[in-house]
């Protein structure tokens, strides 16, 4: 299995996270400080290697099976 990023699922709530993340120039809305490691897409997720959401739940990690070629 390998994992995919994709953008939340909710609608509603993906846009209204991405405004707080351009409001924040660019940072995670979620993290106190900001630095290279907390500009959205955080580091934290970036190197996450199990499914589940970033901080502020703007994407996810989800499994994925890996193709084979026949």
């Amino acid at each position: 299995m390998t994992l995919k990023i994709v953008p939340n699922p909710d609608p509603e709530f993906l846009k209204e996270i991405t405004q707080r993340v351009i409001e924040n120039d660019g940072y995670c809305p979620c993290l106190l400080y900001k630095n290279e490691d907390t500009r959205c897409m955080c580091k934290d997720f970036r190197e996450q290697t199990t499914p589940g959401f970033c901080h502020c739940k703007r994407f996810m990690k989800v499994e994925m099976e890996d193709k084979k070629d026949a």
